[in-house]
């Protein structure tokens, strides 16, 4: 009879557990990943370096704990990527509020010719950022994507 007993709240501690994590999972709202600026930080006879700047939005009502966020920029209609990796630096966004990551970029002129030429002749370009954000929360740990497209001028971020 104590068997029975013990495999009864065992099961029940299961089942109410599973229960908080879909709940958990159905309260997750996805965090929004876009591109906020890119700066030049330097040119040289071969290529350049610059800070793609991403603002992270969290718009759940509670903090959430970035551990990972891994990248791509495209630019030109995705036909020239300019860079990928990852970020493992920790960074945390407030609930309902954003946080800027700063991701530095190294390039070449090779690299980037069409999408160079497109810059210099148009004074503009397309750009594809995706990836994805492993983040931390009260209701469990979550790695979602984001993918974000825009035009970027000799001005700034066009949308």
């Amino acid at each position: 009879m104590r068997r029975i007993a013990l495999a009864v709240a065992a099961s029940a501690a299961m089942l109410a557990g599973a229960g908080c994590s879909a709940l958990g999972h159905a309260a997750f709202q996805n965090p929004i990943v876009h591109l906020r600026d890119v700066r030049i930080r330097g040119l040289g006879l071969t290529g350049g370096s610059l800070d793609v700047l991403l603002s992270v939005y969290n718009p759940n009502h509670y903090r959430l704990d970035a551990t990972r966020l891994t990248y791509r920029v495209n630019l030109a209609g995705d036909s020239v990527m300019v860079a990928n990796g990852s970020m493992d630096s920790r960074f945390t966004v407030q609930d309902n509020d954003s946080s800027v990551v700063t991701i530095p970029v190294s390039f070449t002129y090779a690299g980037i010719g069409a999408a160079g030429r497109s810059l210099l002749n148009q004074g503009a370009v397309d750009y594809h950022v995706l990836g994805d954000v492993t983040v931390g929360s009260p209701v469990g740990n979550f790695t979602v994507p984001y993918s974000s497209t825009g035009r970027f001028t000799t001005t700034g971020i066009g949308r």
